[in-house]
């Protein structure tokens, strides 16, 4: 069934309203302080927690100062300084491969568009698209496991393909909204609507829900 693009912009619009309310102070919750910082605790932040990564970074930033100091690393000691974030090895190979491309192919200068960021080892549109919303003001969408989740849930999409799922809420959502969407549908979804026990009782969006498991 063909869904009313209006009536799901209006509906969208009120999600955001709601979210804006009640997580006014919802950002990113990686630590950083560069651009290449954000990309760095980005690719760490794979299959890991954003608290896991925050306890890293500190001590991994202190000991690699920059980004030349990523790509002419140890890689294997690089390896050892992450391990706690899981699959070590990969993410040290992709932390070293992107930081030698930006250096060697960039300038040093993290790429401000999607086209060259996907080109970097170990990042996809979810790290692209945090960089590019975060640190340049590009309009992006993150589409990570709470935004596939709760966005179905919400039934804005039907679909768990990233790819579809963030041209299809693009169409729905105002630009200006992208990203702090996800944001605040991180918070939200860590707050209330919990993957195995959804608060539906005290989810601001119930009445805008159509899986909501209560009465409205």
């Amino acid at each position: 069934m063909t869904k009313n693009i209006a009536a799901e912009r209006e509906r969208a619009a009120e999600v955001v309203k709601l979210l804006k309310v009640e997580y006014p102070k919802a950002q990113c919750s990686l630590d950083y302080k560069t651009e290449h910082q954000l990309l760095v605790a980005t690719i760490l932040s794979a299959q890991c927690t954003d608290k896991r990564v925050n306890l890293i970074t500190p001590n991994l930033f202190k000991k690699y100062k920059n980004v030349e100091s990523f790509a002419y690393c140890d890689v294997e000691e690089l390896s050892q300084d992450i391990r706690s974030a899981g699959y070590h090895n990969s993410k040290a190979r992709s932390i070293q491969g992107s930081a030698l491309k930006i250096v060697e192919e960039n300038n040093g200068q993290v790429p401000k568009n999607i086209t060259d960021l996907i080109s970097l080892p170990g990042v996809g549109r979810k790290t692209a698209n945090c960089v590019l919303g975060e640190c340049f003001n590009v309009p992006s969408m993150v589409i990570d496991t709470h935004m596939i989740r709760i966005m179905n849930l919400l039934g804005f999409i039907n679909t768990k393909n990233v790819a579809k799922m963030e041209s299809e809420l693009m169409k729905i959502f105002d630009k200006k909204d992208w990203v702090k969407l996800t944001h605040m549908i991180i918070d939200h979804g860590r707050a209330v609507c919990i993957a195995r026990r959804p608060q539906c009782d005290k989810c601001i969006l119930v009445d805008l829900c159509p899986s909501a498991s209560i009465s409205n």
